[in-house]
């Protein structure tokens, strides 16, 4: 494998998440249809899917040990406080890590969402 070209989470409340990621988090629609929505993210470097559940979810915690990690062109401490401006209120506190500065901010599944700016 080379590498990972696509990405899908599951979600309990599609259109809610849809909502999340497109008005708080800035996240633009690439394409939609009734079991999916398709992001794209920084002009179209990075995609990935919310969706409806491939099999019951109800009564399981979804985002446990799940992490997605976008590189982005911002400064980190001015995204996450244009995110907080928005109303995220899961924003964790800015960390280094040994790619660079970055922060977490989780979904209305648990999902955790972490924001790189690189080195």
């Amino acid at each position: 494998m080379k590498q990972l070209t696509f990405a899908s989470l599951q979600v309990k409340n599609l259109e809610a998440s849809k909502d999340f990621y497109t008005q708080k988090l800035g996240f633009e629609i690439g394409d939609t249809n009734p079991q999916a929505c398709i992001f794209k993210y920084n002009q179209g470097e990075a995609s990935f899917a919310i969706r409806t559940p491939l099999e019951p979810i109800k009564g399981k915690e979804l985002g446990i040990g799940v992490a997605l990690w976008f590189a982005v062109t911002e400064n980190v401490d001015e995204l996450k406080e244009k995110y907080i401006a928005n109303g995220i209120t899961t924003a964790g506190p800015i960390i280094e890590t040994p790619f660079g500065r970055a922060f977490h901010v989780k979904d209305l599944d648990g999902y955790k969402l972490t924001f790189l700016e690189t080195k």
